[in-house]
């Protein structure tokens, strides 16, 4: 999907490039928080092939992120599973303690609303990078 099919589809709007995170991202990626108190909700927009690395939310209790597919073609990943093709529509409940990754197809852009999961003593630990040879197996 091109840019500019993908804009018109992109309800939430692309945001500002998400500089503060782009350490743990292969690729750019754009981030709309939606909400400012409250629970927090952000539309994130990944460029074609863009992904995040492995990482983990963390929680004593609840906790984890919920994944809400708005635009584009995206993967996600939990470790030892195999990838899931995500499209508008699709829903991700990711509980606190599983390490996984998300990110767009190689040629699409992506976006999801992103929901931390309300939880005692959350924090994200990121790990390593999702490998060109790992994510290139990906169709």
């Amino acid at each position: 999907m091109d840019y500019k099919e993908f804009e018109k589809s992109n309800v939430f709007g692309l945001g500002s490039e998400n500089s503060a995170f782009a350490q743990y991202f292969i690729g750019k990626s754009y981030l709309n928080p939606l909400t400012k108190e409250g629970l927090f909700f952000a539309n994130v927009t990944f460029e074609p092939a863009c992904r995040n690395n492995w990482h983990i939310h963390h929680a004593k209790s609840g906790g984890g992120q919920i994944l809400l597919c708005v635009a584009g073609s995206g993967w996600y990943q939990e470790w030892g599973k195999e990838a899931q093709s995500l499209n508008p529509g699709d829903a991700v409940v990711i509980p606190a303690g599983v390490k996984h990754w998300h990110g767009a197809k190689k040629d699409s852009w992506f976006s999801h609303i992103a929901a931390e999961v309300p939880g005692e003593e959350t924090k994200n630990e990121w790990l390593e990078p999702v490998s060109d040879e790992e994510y290139d197996k990906l169709g």
